[in-house]
């Protein structure tokens, strides 16, 4: 299972400085709109340290993290849904994204020109937000108008869909975004082909200086509380000392947060909050060969977890063979845990636990293993 954040946000907010200390790439950064003129993405891992432990029990020959796709998407201005400056070509960019970063300027630096003349946060978040129900209010129309030449036929499903079309056209007419709407959930799987911009989760990141990472100023308590109103997540970063972290190795890093009494890098915080907003785990396997961290929605079964590996192994699943982490580590490994009769030995119906550590058993086309 992939997971996509999109970084959206005002030109000269820190976006392309944020996105290049996460994934250590190189996209240039310069004090003016719109440098960032493609999209750029970037594949990290997700900072996961059980993989180390459980990797030095097994004598594991590598380690593969779970990843999160970043993208950097130009600085999206007033009039973007129109054209106006980049406008419209990046907002399709953000429509193949789960999860919206939208980085909030929260510092004041005469040096770096704000678009819009003064640091205004709430003015920032509404303008973004006001574009994006534009675009989507676009693709609304044009789906009403083509859903409207289907329910000719009178066909149940069709029709149920043309309402729900109508009535998300309805409220981002009123200035209402689509994840703020109410429905039946087996409903809104009709409409997810589309693609709606302001039906994504939201992560709010005010990106601060680094006097304000210690003591946090009147503009960030103000994200804070618009975060806490709308259901959304936020951190707070300083997207300058995350570009200081970026080239450092991890005791050098770690020493460098705690410095500042941070706990979690930038990369940490987005990471958490992104699996946090989309309902997501991992669980975790182990040996000589590898040890891996896989992504997972929670509630997921165990042939479903078993499916993320191969679809073979969720068809031909038999059973899991499960440990906590914790268990795992003090039994010190496979055997220790077997031994001690720890080791659970789970079906179909098992629901999946955030650091299970599994071996699946599985018949195949090539026969019957384990993985």
């Amino acid at each position: 299972m992939g997971l996509a954040v999109g970084i959206v946000g005002l030109p000269n907010v820190g976006k392309s400085t944020l996105f290049n200390a996460i994934t250590n790439a190189s996209v240039e950064a310069q004090n003016y709109p719109f440098c960032t003129i493609d999209p750029h993405t970037g594949v990290v891992p997700v900072p996961d340290s059980r993989l180390g432990v459980l990797a030095k029990i097994s004598g594991t020959e590598r380690l593969i993290y779970a990843t999160i796709a970043f993208t950097d998407i130009a600085g999206l201005v007033r009039g973007a849904a129109a054209g106006e400056g980049l406008g419209n070509q990046f907002l399709s960019s953000i429509r193949e994204t789960a999860v919206m970063a939208h980085v909030v300027r929260c510092f004041v630096d005469d040096n770096i020109v704000h678009v819009h003349g003064q640091v205004d946060p709430l003015a920032d978040m509404e303008t973004i937000e006001l574009e994006l129900m534009l675009a989507d209010l676009e693709v609304a129309n044009r789906a009403v108008e083509t859903q409207s030449k289907r329910i000719k036929s009178n066909d149940k499903d069709e029709v149920k869909k043309h309402q729900l079309l109508c009535r998300i056209r309805d409220g981002l007419m009123a200035n209402q975004a689509v994840r703020s709407m109410k429905g039946d959930p087996d409903e809104w799987e009709m409409i997810t082909g589309y693609q709606f911009l302001t039906a994504k989760p939201v992560i709010l990141v005010a990106n601060v200086s680094e006097q304000e990472l210690v003591s946090p100023s009147p503009l960030v308590q103000a994200v804070a509380n618009r975060a806490q109103q709308m259901g959304y997540g936020m951190i707070t970063v300083c997207a300058a000392l995350e570009a200081e972290l970026a080239n450092m190795d991890p005791v050098e890093k770690q020493a460098f947060l705690a410095d500042f009494g941070i706990a979690e890098s930038g990369l940490d915080q987005l990471s958490r909050e992104a699996f946090q907003l989309l309902g997501l785990q991992t669980y975790l396997t182990t040996g000589v060969k590898e040890t891996r961290a896989w992504t997972i929605a929670k509630g997921d079964t165990a042939p479903q977890a078993a499916g993320v590996i191969h679809t073979d192994f969720e068809k031909g699943f038999i059973r899991a063979n499960v440990v906590s982490f914790d268990t795992f580590v003090s039994c010190g490994g496979w055997k220790g845990a077997k031994e001690k009769g720890l080791v659970r030995q789970e079906g179909k119906e098992y629901v999946m636990q955030d650091g299970d550590v599994v071996e699946f058993l599985c018949q195949t086309n090539a026969g019957s293993g384990k993985k």
